[in-house]
């Protein structure tokens, strides 16, 4: 049916249910992949943990996606697959605990080739303060030659998209669901212009409706890309501390603004900065921990 391993994949990971766990069982059953195409459904059955109404809706999936249709329309839209096993996959990101299989991305594809990424995340609903602290910190890494990567969220994540946008910069949004549903629906119309003059990237094929749980774990993707991560007004119970653990996990630099004790806001940060994170108050407070580059 297919050629290559690689095909097989992407066909499997268009299948309902075949999660990050699901291909990986199917690939240490048969590295080639082959097996999920040959199989009687008894044999199938056996070798991926899913529900019964999980296998019935991958088995569907399996026997009745058109793959060749579907390739021709990313194609024509210019949307491009990149799989853990193609050259073009991001270097830093192929090492993180469970990669992405597959990546779903339109826009300037050679910005996940960078070295110098760095991912700002923070709360939806920042305050002043936390919006001059990015005005004060994203144009100067920019200048430096950072690409910004984030979330796409209400909040600092947006903002510093469109500061790096604003002044001359690159940027690289990692969103939850699919390319077809980008969420938040208001951040749409500038999702469109990031995917014409910079990135976005998802883990999920365009026609997923992001649920949840995704975004949890696309924050690991966030981090993962990510020289370090910048966290910029958060709770304690936030996402954007989800993603300072991941770059934690990941051996990747994490940095923190401090604020008020008595904000919200500054408790995630101040939290981090406890417990070994880097202070920042200028960009060149991140810039100096990257000698190298």
């Amino acid at each position: 049916m297919y050629d290559t391993v690689r095909d097989r994949l992407i066909h499997l990971h268009h299948c309902r249910g075949a999660g990050w766990k699901t291909i990986q069982a199917l690939l240490a059953a048969d590295a080639t992949l082959s097996a999920p195409f040959s199989l009687s459904p008894s044999a199938l059955r056996s070798l991926v943990p899913l529900s019964d109404a999980q296998w019935n809706a991958f088995f569907h999936d399996l026997h009745a996606i058109d793959m060749q249709r579907l390739l021709q329309a990313y194609r024509s839209r210019g949307i491009r697959l990149i799989t853990l096993w193609d050259a073009d996959y991001p270097p830093l990101l192929k090492h993180i605990h469970a990669p992405p299989w597959v990546l779903y991305a339109k826009g300037n594809l050679a910005l996940l080739q960078q070295v110098k990424l760095i991912s700002i995340v923070g709360t939806r609903h920042p305050t002043k303060e936390g919006i001059a602290a990015l005005e004060k910190l994203v144009p100067p890494l920019v200048s430096a030659g950072f690409t910004i990567v984030s979330g796409l969220a209400f909040g600092i994540d947006v903002c510093a998209h469109q500061l790096a946008v604003r002044h001359g910069g690159t940027t690289i949004a990692v969103i939850a669901g699919g390319l077809d549903h980008v969420y938040p629906k208001a951040h749409r119309s500038f999702a469109r212009q990031l995917m014409e003059e910079h990135l976005v990237i998802a883990e999920h094929p365009p026609a997923t409706r992001p649920q949840p749980w995704q975004f949890p774990a696309r924050n690991r993707i966030i981090s993962g890309l990510s020289l370090g991560t910048i966290v910029v007004q958060a709770r304690v119970k936030s996402g954007s501390l989800i993603t300072a653990a991941y770059a934690l996990e990941q051996g990747r630099e994490v940095f923190a603004v401090p604020g008020p004790i008595g904000l919200a806001e500054s408790a995630g940060p101040n939290t981090l900065i406890q417990h070994g994170a880097k202070l920042v108050q200028q960009a060149d407070d991140v810039i100096a921990e990257f000698p190298y580059l």
